[in-house]
């Protein structure tokens, strides 16, 4: 554990266009991945697997009906399948991203070793035209009998910069910390 914090510290400093707001959020939101996987949570990449395989399911229907043998009034019902389909998947891909995902950044498995079964669920907001960014650390299953409540934490972004780098440090983590970041666990 000693190693991952010296090897946090020695990494370079993480530049962002300050005047570009997607640019400060992304920055930040992997920065705080990082820490979070840092500390012995392991990344659990279900979500994005199932949503890659939507999505070369999609991409697979789009080729053959871009690509089917017969010309346009011969293959008029193959393409009406084919978009139907089309709509179908890309419906379900989204109500996967809107209703599973929302805001989150980063699911993890738990950590080896601990008793709890259930891992965090790292979200974050940066609205537009603010600088107040909203970090959530939540339980991946919320109803299991070792979740803990949700931990919300809304600073600046002002606070987390120096000069015209921007850096999320293990400090301003541990303040999420000490707001019962344990009870998550």
């Amino acid at each position: 554990m000693q190693e991952k914090k010296t090897e946090m510290a020695n990494k370079k400093p993480k530049k962002a266009n300050l005047l570009d707001h997607h640019s400060i959020k992304h920055i930040l939101d992997e920065s705080v991945s990082e820490i979070v996987t840092s500390r012995g949570y392991e990344e659990d990449v279900r979500m994005s697997n199932i949503r890659l395989f939507f999505g070369t399911i999609i991409i697979v229907i789009a080729l053959f009906a871009q690509f089917y043998n017969k010309k346009f009034p011969q293959n008029r019902e193959f393409l009406i399948g084919c978009i139907v389909l089309y709509i179908v998947f890309n419906g379900l891909l989204q109500l996967i991203i809107h209703l599973k995902e929302k805001n989150a950044i980063l699911v993890t498995y738990p950590p080896k070793g601990s008793f709890t079964s259930t891992g965090l669920v790292v979200s974050s907001k940066l609205p537009r035209f603010s600088d107040e960014y909203t970090l959530t650390i939540a339980s991946a299953d919320p109803k299991s009998i070792s979740a803990g409540k949700p931990v919300q934490f809304t600073k600046s972004v002002t606070q987390w910069y120096l000069s015209v780098t921007l850096t999320l440090t293990p400090q301003n983590f541990n303040e999420v910390h000490a707001q019962n970041f344990n009870e998550v666990n």
